[in-house]
């Protein structure tokens, strides 16, 4: 079997894509709520984000440290929390992302777990997934009767 076919677990994958980029799904999340926070804030300080997070505040000072290791955030134990540049770019591509996937599950008719759908998800998409939701996405404004097709499709199957 060649390695473009080879099955690995959930877990598995989750590993591999680890590998490849450093960020764990919950380092992701951090980092995009801070991106969002930032940009209308500029900074973002420990007990807020770990409000917006329903997290501890202990807890998100551990993962803010990582990422001020790791060169995404400027921090300062106690101090205010800003993005690097690299964080920024970053922190941009996760906030797009969770945005896409979001629109295309709206589009697809999710209603009552939208948020928790979105989440569970978009840390598991290859970018050609995603490149691929984005353009059905696209097609879905470009095409606003096909899509209502769908959703009266959806209607009648109910």
């Amino acid at each position: 079997m060649d390695k473009q076919q080879e099955f690995y677990t959930v877990r598995g994958y989750e590993i591999l894509k680890k590998r490849k980029k450093g960020l764990s799904p919950s380092m992701e999340d951090y980092l995009e709520m801070i991106y969002k926070h930032c940009l209308s804030e500029g900074y973002i300080r420990i007990n807020s984000l770990a409000e917006q997070l329903n997290v501890k505040a202990p807890s998100a000072s551990k993962v803010v440290q990582k990422l001020s290791q790791a060169g995404y955030i400027n921090y300062e134990k106690y101090g205010i929390i800003q993005l690097t540049e690299k964080g920024r770019d970053i922190g941009e591509f996760l906030w797009q992302r969770h945005k896409t996937l979001e629109t295309f599950l709206k589009n697809l008719g999710v209603k009552e777990n939208l948020l928790l759908d979105t989440e569970l998800i978009e840390h598991h998409l290859s970018m050609e997934t995603l490149n691929l939701i984005e353009l059905f996405n696209d097609f879905c404004k470009a095409h606003p009767d096909l899509l209502q097709k769908l959703q009266n499709y959806q209607a009648s199957r109910q």
